[in-house]
């Protein structure tokens, strides 16, 4: 009787991750710091929104934050791999708690409450780095795909959750409520790393300083498949977070619901990309799903015109696109040694924010001149092109450097 070939052996799955230890409550503290950035940042945009009627000062409400990453990425990245990662997860999360509560005092003048905002946005520029630095050492380097793509979900699933919780909020209590519910999940979050996550010592040594920070953001640039790579993950996906900044002010009544649009299209596209995209199609599936990221937002050039069906549905569609993201993060982290993969992750996770900032100052400043709806258009169209530049460079690169091997010199 002949012998049966040997069973090809299966690739990591969900339950193996769960399975492994401090996943599950690294995932869990992720989740509930997602649910309260969304909540908080829905509650703070739609106070000032009713207080101002500015589009531009309610884009920068919610995501003003992220421009003060820049900051942060400039100074205090350096640390991201010098420091015990439990600690400085449970420390970013309590200040972000604080912080919000703050906001939610009667009386706090609108530039105390964006001040609040910058403060939090560089303490926030270390959490990324951190976090996704402890990942690769939770993980083993075949899962980490998969780990960072539950991760992605956990942020679509969650916001899906904290943008219809947090309108619920708003009927029921009021904005300043829904901050204060906001606040109540940073703390879950940072009791969720302090007791469920191991003290466990930091990936490197030497002294955390803006100097260091400096020199090793310099280093990770200098390479040209690195830095393309940087900005593939950062500037396309920042214009169309600039288009979700204008979701209160072109539709103040249904800005929820394209909010949990996009969610829902960020949690398809993470799911396929991260455990249904084989290896050989992976490099060659990141420049489309870009450009879909970006496409369906032409038809927001109709304005206000456009059904609110059809606008749901296009929010959708384009989030799916986020899941480029998962691929480039893959090629980056083959490209960094590993004593700097927390540092060269949270560059990628500040440079992204702060690039959304950017984009949603931009966003913001078109809607004052045209309508929000049509820069929502002019944003695309923006994304498109640069992602088209990217691409080409990004193959160039490959086709002139081929190695990927991750102990290349930083």
């Amino acid at each position: 009787m002949p012998l049966s070939a040997p069973e090809a052996p299966a690739g990591p799955r969900y339950r193996d991750l769960f399975r492994t230890p401090e996943f599950t409550p690294l995932f869990l503290a992720g989740s509930a710091q997602t649910a309260a950035q969304t909540v908080a940042g829905l509650g703070l945009a739609t106070l000032v929104f009713r207080a101002t009627g500015s589009p531009l000062l309610t884009a920068l409400a919610m995501f003003g934050p992220s421009l003060a990453q820049l900051l942060g990425a400039t100074t205090l990245l350096s640390a991201a791999d010098r420091l015990p990662p439990r600690t400085a997860l449970t420390v970013v999360a309590v200040v972000f708690a604080a912080g919000t509560a703050v906001q939610a005092v009667p009386g706090v003048p609108l530039g105390a409450a964006f001040g609040l905002l910058a403060v939090l946005g560089v303490v926030g520029s270390l959490g990324g780095g951190v976090r996704y630095g402890l990942l690769g050492e939770i993980l083993p380097r075949e899962r980490y795909l998969l780990g960072r793509s539950v991760l992605n979900m956990a942020v679509g699933v969650c916001q899906i959750a904290g943008f219809a919780t947090g309108g619920v909020l708003l009927a029921v209590l009021s904005p300043r409520g829904t901050l204060l519910a906001g606040a109540a999940l940073y703390l879950l979050a940072g009791l969720l790393c302090r007791f469920g996550l191991t003290a466990r010592a930091p990936r490197a040594t030497g002294r955390v300083s803006a100097a260091t920070t400096w020199r090793t953001n310099a280093l990770l640039l200098a390479d040209r498949p690195r830095r393309l790579l940087y900005l593939a993950l950062w500037v396309p996906n920042g214009l169309i977070v600039g288009c979700e900044a204008l979701f209160v002010s072109y539709a103040p009544d249904r800005a929820g619901l394209l909010f949990a649009c996009a969610a829902v299209g960020m949690l398809a596209g993470d799911t396929v990309v991260g455990r249904f995209v084989p290896a050989r199609l992976r490099a060659r599936l990141a420049g489309p799903l870009q450009a879909l990221l970006a496409a369906p937002y032409l038809l927001f050039a109709l304005g206000t015109g456009l059904p609110a069906t059809a606008a749901g549905a296009a929010v959708a569609v384009s989030a799916v696109g986020y899941g480029a993201s998962l691929l480039y993060q893959e090629r980056l982290l083959a490209l960094v040694p590993e004593e700097s993969s927390g540092h060269a992750l949270g560059l990628h996770g500040s440079g992204m924010l702060a690039c959304q900032g950017i984009a949603a100052a931009l966003a913001g400043g078109l809607a004052q001149l045209t309508s929000p709806a049509t820069a929502m258009a002019l944003l695309a169209v923006g994304s498109l092109a640069v992602t088209g530049a990217l691409t080409a460079g990004l193959s160039s690169a490959a086709r002139r450097s081929p190695r990927t091997a991750r102990r290349r010199t930083a």
